[in-house]
């Protein structure tokens, strides 16, 4: 009875801890990067005092009201699909001084913003770059969704920690070049972008210390965690349906 009750403080103890978990980071001259998962594709990242917005979006459920957060520094959008491009979000989130990143399109649906274009580099800050990095479909029937050479992914990098930020695209030969990545997000979700196979493609060439798989819809996160064993990437599930 009392092993019973122990491995069932055991169990509470770890479903806590998993709830609780914060994905906080640290650079190399000691300033802190904090991850949050709003949803889907939308990530907020919280670096030395800025605000950083990927992809915000309010009315894909479950709905944001984007005015309660923080204003931000930097919104960076990869593509115009409405799940990843909303000027609503982009609106709400804007202050004085706010740089939008976005792709070509993206920047003609909102009005506004830098247009990065695969290949391209820029220096925001003295300690804040970004790339912008290809993202399409490859899989026969599928590259009307996302064409080579239309949307972006991005790399950021904060004070020298490198993020990557995959957008909608399936295990594209151009993740070879993707190196020294301290955090990658990578999307998972059929047809738009990949199976869980490709998925682990993917992270074995990018080779990314943490992982975290997002846009995943309904893709099953069991199956995700079974095609990434063996590689050696810590792997972080989070609410990015």
């Amino acid at each position: 009875m009392k092993r019973t009750l122990l491995l069932v403080a055991l169990m509470i103890t770890s479903m806590m801890n998993a709830v609780q978990a914060e994905d906080v980071f640290t650079t190399k001259n000691g300033k802190k990067v904090e991850f949050v998962a709003v949803k889907h594709a939308s990530i907020r990242i919280i670096y030395d005092d800025k605000e950083i917005e990927i992809d915000p979006v309010t009315k894909l459920p479950p709905v944001t009201d984007y005015a309660t957060f923080p204003k931000a520094d930097y919104i960076f959008v990869t593509h115009e699909h409405f799940d990843h491009c909303d000027a609503e979000a982009v609106k709400a989130l804007s202050k004085e001084g706010t740089k939008v990143v976005a792709n070509a399109n993206s920047a003609k649906i909102l009005g506004l913003g830098e247009v990065m274009k695969n290949g391209d580099k820029k220096q925001l800050a003295p300690d804040i770059t970004v790339e912008a990095v290809p993202a399409y479909n490859t899989s026969e029937g599928k590259t009307q969704f996302h064409p080579q050479g239309r949307d972006n992914g991005y790399i950021l990098s904060l004070d020298g920690f490198r993020i990557y930020i995959a957008g909608d695209t399936e295990d594209i030969p151009e993740m070879a070049n993707v190196s020294d990545i301290d955090v990658a997000f990578m999307p998972c979700n059929q047809p738009f972008t990949m199976l869980p196979q490709q998925l682990a493609k993917a992270a074995a060439m990018v080779k990314p210390k943490v992982l975290f798989p997002y846009h995943l819809s309904e893709t099953s996160v069991d199956e995700i965690c079974a095609q990434l064993q063996g590689l050696d990437i810590d792997t972080r599930i989070r609410s990015y349906k």
